[in-house]
Formats: C-alpha cells, sequence, structure tokens
C-alpha cells in the first residue's frame, strides 16, 4: 500500500524536511518511526524541502508500506506514538500507485509572518520575524504583486549545488494581510526556488520601509542579477499547503 502523509512540525527543533547524514531532519525522525513500527523501515518520499527553521501545517510525503500491517489510521496512530510532540502525522490515507508526494504535487502555498512592533510578542518567538521599523502597507502590496505570474526569478534565490535547470517560476498569486502588528503573506505557485519566498519576502519588506526603490526590483527581475542580498529569517516561514490533482 502507498501511504499519503499529512505532516505537520515545529521547524526550530530541526535541521530542515531533508535527511541529513547527522540525522536531525524531520525526513529523518518519521523514518525512524516507521522503523520502529516496521522491522525493514520504510524510505520516506517529501514533497520538498524545507529548511531548517521553518514550519510546515501541511508538508506531504508518501512511503510503501505493507498491505496487512496496519490500516491507515493504524499507521497514524502507530507513528504518532513514536515522533517527538514537534512533529505530527494529521492524516493518513491509502494512494494509488502512480502517487509522488513530489512530482504529483501542482502546486504549493507557503506563508510569511512578520510583527511588526516595537517589541516581540512572546507567543511569536520562533514563529514570526521581528520587524520593529515601520511597514507601509501599500508599499508592501505593491512589492508583492511586482512578483506575481511567471519570471525569471534568478536574482531572488540563493546559490544552490547542482543549481536548478531552470530559475523561471510562476506565482499565482500572492496576498498580504494584516491583523493588528501582524503581517502574513501568503505565496501560491506551481514551485519556489532555493529561499525563494523568504527572498522576496525580504525584498517587499526592504521596499517597504523606503530602502530599495520598486524599479531596482523590477531591474532584478528583469536582468536575473545581480541576486538580491537580503533573505528574511526562516521562522517566519511554514508551508501551508501541498495541491494535487482532484481523485
Amino acid at each position: 500500500m502507498r501511504l499519503k502523509l499529512e505532516i505537520a512540525y515545529h521547524g526550530a527543533e530541526h535541521a530542515g524536511w531533508q535527511s541529513q547524514s547527522g540525522g536531525g531532519a524531520v525526513q529523518d525522525a518519521v523514518e525512524k518511526a516507521f522503523l520502529a513500527v516496521l522491522p525493514q523501515g520504510a524510505q520516506v518520499h517529501g514533497s520538498g524541502r524545507t529548511d531548517a527553521g521553518v514550519h510546515a501545517h501541511g508538508q506531504c510525503a508518501h512511503a510503501d508500506v505493507p498491505d496487512d500491517r496496519f490500516t491507515p489510521e493504524g499507521w497514524l496512530r502507530a507513528l504518532n506514538a513514536h515522533l517527538s510532540p514537534s512533529i505530527r502525522i494529521l492524516s493518513a490515507n491509502p494512494a494509488p500507485p502512480n502517487f509522488h508526494a513530489r512530482f504529483s504535487a501542482t502546486s504549493k502555498i507557503y506563508s510569511y509572518r512578520i510583527w511588526n512592533a516595537p517589541t516581540l510578542h512572546p507567543m511569536e518567538r520562533d514563529r514570526a520575524w521581528h520587524v520593529p521599523g515601520t511597514i507601509d502597507l501599500h508599499s508592501l502590496s505593491m512589492a508583492a504583486n511586482l512578483f506575481g505570474g511567471t519570471h525569471d526569478f534568478a536574482a531572488f534565490s540563493a546559490k544552490r549545488s547542482p543549481p536548478p535547470l531552470s530559475t523561471r517560476r510562476t506565482i499565482n498569486a500572492i496576498t498580504v494581510e494584516t491583523h493588528g502588528p501582524a503581517f502574513l503573506l501568503t505565496f501560491t505557485g506551481e514551485g519556489f526556488l532555493y529561499k525563494m519566498v523568504r527572498i522576496l519576502t525580504a525584498a517587499a519588506v526592504r521596499h517597504a520601509q523606503g530602502k530599495v526603490s520598486l524599479d531596482s526590483l523590477i531591474n532584478l527581475l528583469d536582468q536575473g542579477f545581480p541576486r538580491f542580498t537580503h533573505t528574511a529569517p526562516a521562522h517566519g516561514l511554514c508551508l501551508v499547503r501541498v495541491n494535487y490533482p482532484a481523485a
């Protein structure tokens, strides 16, 4: 049985999603939980990486398990019993044999949370980027709107080895909401480059603070270089949901 898992985690305690040689990643923890209840273990395939410190409400993964070991609900209970409180399997469902958590995905939704007040509320620790200076909402929205659509985002991504085959990506929508001192930017797109959401967020905030012009951001988007040199902290970012074709 191919098992589709929806996983939530608090990223502050983990070295990102992808397995690390020294352990400490969410993928390592989930595979260790499988090994605790299945002698041969199971390889877990995620929808994509999240960096150390990044959270997830709805990371998706799949694993192939014996048909006669547990029901999907049984797998959910068994895995959660062997995971730390900072990681939880929210749902476990059978999936078609050709389902792949990464390659079947059609889009992803990320949110980035900013706390715009002189003092960071203690409940926002490890959950939001504290920006005490003034953020102009209209300017923030203008910069966010600039990044919508299909562009070459080479200037708004970090170097990765090996480099991606293409740096063109499509952002379907970026919404900006305010809830008191909290700003929430939500990005929906077909795929994102390494640290792309964090860099775009930093660019939008710096424009909203009058530190970079809209024309400068347009030039970077058009030319693809040099790379934008500011990156928002990982702990403000959350993978909200991974979307798949309707069954």
